[in-house]
This record gives structure tokens, sequence and C-alpha cells, in this order.
């Protein structure tokens, strides 16, 4: 597993066997991530989106504790996925950091609590799937626009960007701020301590 700029948050490519029958790759193993991150993601909820290109979904974050730890991958078609840290407090607060999932690479993300999470469809029929630590809980559930200017996240040119009605209306950035809705970077690093997570 790689780190990405964005402390929490790291990309893995796997290794793909593949023969005349097709091909097989472990796209998780709790191990690998315990090694990385000093402790494993408590698998509490497992989401599939299949999505037509250019949707665009997030930028999610759940409220800290528990927050919701995500660990994602493209199984059909291809995604831009985005993370944007939230923690008020971090050296990268209001940063942003892209990466390209998809059905060749196989790559994965994994993404700590506290950490916005968004992605774009970049074809039609965009699978994705990602195993969380926490379940839904519409209450701890927020997101700050995925076009917010202050953010500005380079999402790719010539695609119409297609969000939700939840989406489209989400603060911006500085609007979840004034609001305290974004999570402070004290309470993730307490947090992950709390997991084992080297801080």
């Amino acid at each position: 597993m790689d780190p990405l700029g964005i402390k929490g948050t790291y990309s893995f490519t796997p290794r793909v066997h593949g023969d005349q029958r097709g091909s097989f790759h472990e796209w998780f193993r709790d191990d690998a991530l315990r090694t990385v991150t000093g402790h494993g993601l408590n698998l509490a909820q497992a989401n599939c989106s299949v999505s037509s290109k250019g949707a665009l979904r997030g930028v999610h974050f759940a409220d800290v504790p528990p927050g919701q730890a995500k660990y994602v991958t493209c199984l059909r078609g291809a995604i831009l996925d985005v993370v944007v840290d939230l923690r008020v407090g971090s050296p990268t607060f209001g940063q942003w950091e892209s990466v390209r999932l998809d059905d060749e690479s196989r790559r994965c993300l994994y993404v700590a609590e506290g950490v916005g999470h968004a992605f774009m469809a970049l074809t039609d029929d965009a699978t994705v799937i990602y195993l969380c630590s926490e379940p839904y809980a519409p209450g701890r559930e927020h997101g700050v626009h995925p076009l917010d200017p202050e953010i500005g996240i380079e999402w790719p040119a010539g695609i119409e960007p297609v969000l939700s009605g939840k989406d489209a209306e989400a603060p911006t950035l500085q609007e979840a701020l004034d609001a305290g809705l974004l999570p402070s970077y004290q309470d993730c690093l307490d947090h992950y301590a709390k997991l084992g997570l080297p801080v």
C-alpha cells in the first residue's frame, strides 16, 4: 500500500493473476492494511454502486467518532476517486487528491475516518464496491459540495457532472465549517490512536 499526500489515505494496486480462464486477484487483505495503518478495517457494511458516465457522488463524510473508514475499488469501467481533507486543524485541511480506479489496474483506495470521499464515473456502468467500518447512519452523515471552487477539485474536462439532489444542495467547505459540521483533526487523531493507527 502506498500513502497518498493526505494522512490516512492509501492506494493499493494488487497483483492480478491471469490465464486462459480469466483473472484472479486479492483486492483486500486485512493483514496488509494492518501493516500499513496499524489496525484492520472493522467491516460493518459493504456497498455497491452502478453509475452512468458523469455521475458524481460526494463529497461525503461522517461525524468522528466513530466516522466511517472506506476501502474502495472499481469492478467495472472507471472512476476518478477523490479524497478531501475535511479535518479542521489538519496540515492539509481543504486539500484534495485523486486516484483513477478501473477494471484494468484493479487499484484500491483506503480512506480514513474524517476524510471526505467522492468519485465521478468516467464510463457508463461504472461499478464501485466499498467496504465500510461503520454502517450508514443518516444522522451523522454529511456532505460538502463537490464543485465548490474553494476546494477546486479538477474533475475531468468534457464530462458533464450529474449530482443527486442531496449532493447538489450540500454546503460549501466554508459553509460546512461555519456550521460546525466538519470533524476536528484532534478528534480524528484521538480516534485513530484508539484504533491503533500511528498518529
